[in-house]
């Protein structure tokens, strides 16, 4: 018996498709999971993929039958038997697809609310403080990746739904950079540090346009709405760096909206963060040298005029 070529190609992507699910689920095509979080959502997608394959197998297998159990036959030039319908097939193909639907939707709503995606008492879809989406030098400070600088508390009576944040942290978008503010410090930076096997909450917001908080490896992602806060919780367990992206196309910049994450040792953090309380510490006592100096504008610009190779006549002269 001759097969046609439609059931070659049906034939053919079947194995594709269990091919290419095999290498994938033993070849490591995902990023490297490094959180406690990532393993849910990675079983989340297996789960899916596996009830998507399924499916896909049994319409094609099917087809295939159908295609040779009802195949036109040399010499019959008669139409089949008219077929009304069938009530019971009709409910079980819809039923089935619901409960899978359902079972589905029960599985993602559990997994991201272990994440604090739907915390009921968290400040998401509230609108924030005023002073805290005008962040003063944030502009300034997006330029600067490690310059520490003086800002506002995020408010926030979130209340971890399973494990209790060990490290809160606010997360601020703006075209084209993210900012990070310590509470606890009050220290902010551009560079995101994180220790080792700490719970981290991520309270999210943007100041012009929506991001989208998104670090591959720790399968976390959630957007960065203007006026709102989003709330995350996760726990790094691999040492590394690793890149913060903006999954949200927010201008014409948005493919160099990235910032890196350092996850360190405890004593590694510690010793990072104390850094950053000394130079916070002393950008005041650099004003005030600036100022006691009271340099004029030749002593000023004496060192950049000598390099240059002017004179400082020429200066007194364009004055």
């Amino acid at each position: 018996m001759k097969i046609p070529n439609a059931i070659w190609t049906l034939l053919i992507g079947i194995v594709l498709t269990l091919a290419s699910l095999w290498y994938g689920q033993n070849h490591g095509l995902l990023p490297v999971a490094a959180s406690d979080e990532a393993p849910l959502v990675d079983g989340l997608f297996n789960t899916m993929m596996t009830v998507s394959t399924g499916i896909f197998l049994i319409v094609e297998c099917v087809l295939i039958y159908a295609v040779i159990r009802y195949r036109r036959r040399a010499g019959d030039n008669e139409d089949g038997p008219a077929i009304e319908g069938n009530v019971p097939l009709e409910i079980l193909w819809t039923a089935i697809p619901a409960i899978i639907v359902v079972g589905i939707s029960v599985y993602s709503f559990d997994v991201y609310n272990n994440m604090g995606g739907f915390d009921p008492h968290s400040a998401h879809g509230a609108p924030m403080m005023e002073e805290s989406m005008n962040m003063p030098g944030t502009a300034i400070a997006a330029t600067f990746k490690d310059a520490p600088v003086q800002v506002s508390q995020l408010d926030t009576d979130a209340e971890v739904v399973n494990k209790p944040a060990e490290l809160t942290i606010n997360v601020t978008g703006l075209q084209y950079a993210w900012l990070f503010n310590y509470p606890e410090t009050d220290v902010t930076t551009g560079e995101l540090h994180l220790p080792i096997g700490k719970t981290v909450e991520v309270n999210i917001t943007a100041n012009d346009v929506i991001h989208a908080f998104w670090i591959p490896e720790f399968r976390v992602k959630q957007d960065a709405i203007p006026g709102r806060q989003t709330n995350l919780r996760f726990t790094p367990r691999k040492a590394g760096d690793y890149q913060l992206i903006c999954a949200e196309l927010c201008g014409p910049y948005h493919g160099v909206m990235k910032s890196q994450v350092v996850v360190e040792t405890q004593e590694a953090f510690d010793s990072w963060m104390q850094e950053q309380l000394v130079a916070v510490n002393n950008i005041p006592n650099q004003a005030v040298a600036m100022n006691s100096m009271a340099m004029t504008a030749d002593e000023f610009l004496s060192p950049y005029t000598h390099d240059m190779g002017i004179h400082s006549e020429i200066l007194h002269q364009i004055k």
